[in-house]
């Protein structure tokens, strides 16, 4: 069972990217799935999240109104589109996911983790 981010990459302040996630090895249709980053030297943070139903989705303060989470249960992929891009969003993007969960801001809550993708805002 895996989980592979992808996507990340440098970008200039006020761009954007899009994440994705796929995952193998089983089916994720009845997991929340989320996002974290984690920039250096600081704790793992919550993104965005689903819940295992599809609802939401659900944003940290930092995210609502710039990034967007969405799935594709038929691929068994979930996304994170990342615009207006800023300094401070620099860090390792990681997609986890939570049997029936209801998109919990908490790392603890995630049993499945990808391994993260990189990304940098600079000018």
């Amino acid at each position: 069972v895996q989980l592979q981010a992808s996507g990340g990459g440098s970008v200039r302040p006020g761009g954007f990217l899009t994440l994705t996630c796929a995952g193998s090895g089983k089916s994720f249709n009845d997991y929340a799935k989320a996002w974290f980053r984690q920039a250096p030297g600081k704790e793992r943070e919550f993104v965005g999240a689903l819940t295992w139903t599809g609802r939401g989705p659900v944003y940290s303060n930092s995210a609502k109104g710039r990034f967007t989470v969405s799935r594709d249960d038929a691929r068994n992929e979930w996304y994170l589109l990342l615009n207006y891009l800023q300094p401070d969003d620099t860090g390792r993007y990681y997609c986890a996911a939570d049997f029936k969960g209801v998109g919990s801001k908490d790392v603890r809550s995630y049993e499945h983790w990808g391994q993260g993708t990189q990304v940098t805002v600079s000018s």
